[in-house]
């Protein structure tokens, strides 16, 4: 569905409750597309961070000399 960067600001509601259904709006400027707005969709987390246990096998080395 395509509107413009007029309606939304008049039709801001009207807009936003179409994504919620869910359907994608494509907002245009000076006849333009310019904007996708998509139903926010949020991710399932795993229960471990990606970043979790980055460090598990390194060894700590107290040397001064080796950060100098």
């Amino acid at each position: 569905m395509k509107t413009t960067a007029k309606d939304l600001r008049f039709y801001s509601k009207q807009i936003l409750e179409a994504v919620k259904r869910p359907e994608e709006m494509t907002i245009t400027y000076s006849g333009r597309p310019c904007v996708r707005l998509v139903p926010y969709r949020e991710e399932p987390r795993s229960e471990e961070d990606e970043l979790f246990g980055i460090w598990k096998d390194h060894k700590e080395d107290h040397r001064e000399a080796l950060w100098i």
